[in-house]
């Protein structure tokens, strides 16, 4: 099916802050002195972020060619801060707190920000947004990170989208994972086929076409629950609410889950068709955003 062309409100709607891509005062420094390269920027952001599960291993398997740094030099009290700084600002404010060059490409490991690929992801969305630019946050899994053989393993994993003026069209790129792929494929302009997005995978799931034990993410939880999981969180994004990994809708609870019904199941079999095509779907998408509670409200901490 060929998709409808791209409206200026859908790219509005990406060009806007959400509560946690809005830069604070850091906007006009961010426009202004950061690239506006993708491929750079990208870069430079990583060389600013470990993540927790590269602190946790030390200087072995991806590290061991120190290509994220010493992590000997990171204090040893030092923890993942995931539940900390939940919103660009926060993570900005954050840089500037521990080197007041802000974000710079010789960052030393001990003033680094340990998060994973949700936070990296609504960083450099927020970057992007300050300059112009629409961009999005995407939830879903990623096979190419070498768990299991031959991408038998799907892992959940956040990346980015943003909008090509001059080849009109969205160009997927994954800054968490940039460092990480060995040459597997370019990740600042991925394949349409390397991103399991979540909308395929459910109905692919519910079809029987897919495994559901192919997917899982770090809770850690495997298959049908993961990935509808992921499918809210994208849902989520989507509607630029990037929300953190511990505030999900109440069905997908493993209580809420087996609750569901088929009456349940039918709305999420919907909500993943329009997902498929966010863009020639999004006043339908919008309409569910701003109608539908059970996908609306949240779940968590002290929600």
């Amino acid at each position: 099916m060929e998709s409808k062309p791209m409206t200026s409100t859908i790219l509005n709607h990406y060009r806007a802050f959400s509560t946690y891509t809005h830069p604070g005062l850091c906007g006009p420094t961010l426009r202004s002195e950061l690239p506006d390269d993708v491929r750079a920027l990208g870069l430079l952001v990583r060389k600013n972020i470990i993540h927790p599960t590269t602190l946790a291993a030390g200087n072995t398997g991806t590290n061991a060619d120190l290509r994220f740094g010493d992590m000997k030099q990171v204090p040893w009290w030092r923890q993942p801060e995931d539940d900390i700084l939940v919103t660009a600002v926060a993570m900005l404010a954050e840089l500037y707190r521990r080197d007041a060059r802000g974000i710079t490409d010789d960052r030393q490991p001990q003033d680094k920000l340990v998060v994973s690929c949700r936070f990296v992801a609504v960083l450099v969305a927020s970057i992007l947004k300050c300059k112009g630019v629409a961009a999005r946050v995407r939830a879903g899994n990623a096979p190419y990170f070498g768990h299991g053989t031959a991408g038998a393993v799907s892992t959940d994993h956040w990346i980015n989208q943003y909008w090509s003026d001059r080849e009109n069209r969205w160009v997927t790129i994954d800054v968490d994972g940039s460092l990480s792929l060995n040459g597997a494929f370019d990740a600042y302009d991925m394949p349409p086929d390397q991103f399991d997005f979540p909308a395929d995978a459910w109905l692919g799931i519910r079809s029987g076409r897919l495994d559901a034990q192919r997917f899982y993410n770090a809770k850690p939880e495997r298959g049908v629950l993961a990935v509808l999981w992921s499918l809210f969180y994208d849902f989520h994004c989507l509607m630029n609410n990037e929300v953190i990994y511990t505030h999900r809708p109440r069905w997908t609870t493993p209580e809420g889950f087996r609750a569901l019904g088929a009456q349940g199941l039918g709305k999420i079999d919907r909500l993943a068709r329009l997902l498929q095509e966010p863009d020639d779907n999004f006043d339908k998408l919008t309409t569910l955003w701003e109608t539908e509670r059970d996908f609306r409200l949240l779940h968590g901490g002290l929600l």
